[in-house]
This record gives structure tokens, sequence and C-alpha cells, in this order.
């Protein structure tokens, strides 16, 4: 029986979660993405706290240009945040999601903005 979508990427992101861990040090950076928004959140999973997090909804965001732009913008700010926080170093979770599109342009763009993964 073939898996579903849901079904198959959460095998996926069980796969990756078994060898990325974030630390006070190294957070892991998870981004969640739906057919509408972007989520980025930098997550200790020692205590199970989210340091800080961006999404295509917050109001200092603008949703103008196309799904990938906002991608883009949400990548920049995320990477501001974390910096400002004193965090030059984390690890990148894309959680289940191939590495493309707009899950790419998000890490490119935090990348970019100094952000070392």
């Amino acid at each position: 029986m073939a898996l579903s979508k849901l079904q198959r990427r959460q095998r996926i992101k069980h796969r990756i979660r078994k060898v990325i861990f974030g630390t006070a040090t190294k957070p892991r950076l998870s981004v969640f993405r739906s057919n509408k928004e972007i989520y980025a959140q930098l997550v200790d999973d020692n205590t199970g706290t989210t340091i800080v997090s961006v999404s295509s909804r917050n109001k200092e965001i603008e949703s103008v240009g196309s799904k990938t732009d906002i991608a883009k913008l949400v990548g920049k700010t995320i990477a501001e945040k974390v910096m400002s926080a004193g965090i030059e170093s984390v690890a990148f979770d894309r959680n289940g999601f191939l590495y493309h599109g707009r899950v790419k342009a998000l890490a490119d763009s935090a990348r970019e903005a100094g952000l070392k993964f």
C-alpha cells in the first residue's frame, strides 16, 4: 500500500530528527511550510523551548510578491533575530520537506544574512 503525502513526510521527518538535535549553543532551525504560509523557529531540544520564531504571518513581514520572495524575507528576518540573540550557528531542520523551492529560499537568505549551518 502506498503512503500518503503526510505519512511520507512524517517518515522522513523522524529519520532527520534522529540525527539533528538542537542545544542552547547550537539550536535547531525548524522550518514548516503550509500551502499559504511559511514558519521558521529556533528550538532548544534540551529544554524543549522555542528561542525565536518568525512566520510569514508576522506584521513586520510584508506579504507582497511570490511565496518564494516571502520565504526569503522570513529567512532574512529569522537570521537577524538569531544574530541579535547572540547565536551564530544553527542545525537546519527541513522537517521532512524537500530542500527545494521555498525551503531552499529561506535557508539561502538566512545564510546570506550571516547565519551558519
